[in-house]
């Protein structure tokens, strides 16, 4: 799952969260800039 969020993190916090707030809100990180939207991912997931 670490891996995925390397690679793609809206894939991993969609997969361990759903489709939802924290799905939208890494997509939004993502967007802007891709090392928040990592360090999310890697939150949600380890969490």
């Amino acid at each position: 799952m670490v891996i995925i969020a390397i690679l793609l993190p809206p894939l991993a916090v969609g997969l361990k969260a759903g489709i939802g707030g924290t799905f939208v809100l890494n997509i939004i990180l993502w967007f802007l800039f891709y090392v928040p939207g990592l360090i999310h991912a890697l939150y949600v997931i380890l969490k």
